[in-house]
């Protein structure tokens, strides 16, 4: 399950550092859930190592990924106002992180104030997000969402392209698009027959610019 040991290296330097030194550093293995959707807590998890998913899950299983967070990011501070949390969240490799009380968070805010914006800039950045997901669900198509998503990921550019830094699967794709698994595979195939896309070994290279429609 975990490895627990007090205080880990800050993930970050200013702030979120200093608020990370604070907490108890914790070790989570692959698959493992830190947040369970509809809980309470009060606790935040400030990630050092590894990567963490934001997710829901239907009752039919099928799952929508909200976001992907890696070292000097946290999640959970939308349940200090003591609420159920909002989603789920897993590691999707090792990961560590410092796990942080809303005690501790409410000393720290009160010896430095300044952090109070950053958290609320967090939440604002995290309701626009959810906002704009919310739309391209609601008024684009499958293809239209993955042409968002692929073309908002990290690349790193080249010869043949730019090729994406994050493999996916396409069971991921999906969870992240809000579609079926199938779906994804089968615009995935247009696109590389089509010659916009390359996949190896899981690893997506935007080979040439996306037709704004298929």
């Amino acid at each position: 399950m975990q490895d627990s040991t007090r205080r880990g290296a800050p993930a970050t330097g200013d702030a979120l550092g200093d608020l990370a030194a604070r907490g108890e550093a914790r070790r989570y293995r692959k698959g493992a859930i830190l947040i369970t959707e509809g809980e309470r807590g009060e606790t935040i998890f400030i990630v050092l190592s590894g990567r963490l998913r934001a997710f829901s899950e239907a009752a039919n299983g099928r799952q929508i990924t909200y976001g992907i967070y890696g070292p000097g990011e946290y999640l959970g501070e939308m349940s200090l106002d003591g609420g159920p949390r909002s989603a789920s969240v897993e590691a999707l490799e090792e990961t560590r992180c410092a796990v942080v009380t809303r005690s501790t968070m409410h000393a720290f805010i009160g010896e430095r104030p300044e952090f109070a914006f950053e958290l609320l800039s967090k939440v604002i950045r995290r309701a626009r997000a959810a906002t704009l997901s919310a739309k391209n669900l609601a008024l684009n198509d499958v293809y239209g969402r993955l042409k968002n998503l692929l073309e908002s990921l990290e690349s790193d550019p080249g010869d043949g392209g730019h090729c994406l830094r994050e493999r996916f699967t396409h069971r991921e794709l999906g969870a992240r698009l809000g579609c079926s698994r199938e779906m994804v595979s089968r615009v995935m195939k247009d696109l590389e027959s089509g010659g916009y896309v390359r996949v190896v070994r899981g690893r997506i290279t935007l080979v040439s610019r996306l037709p704004a429609r298929w």
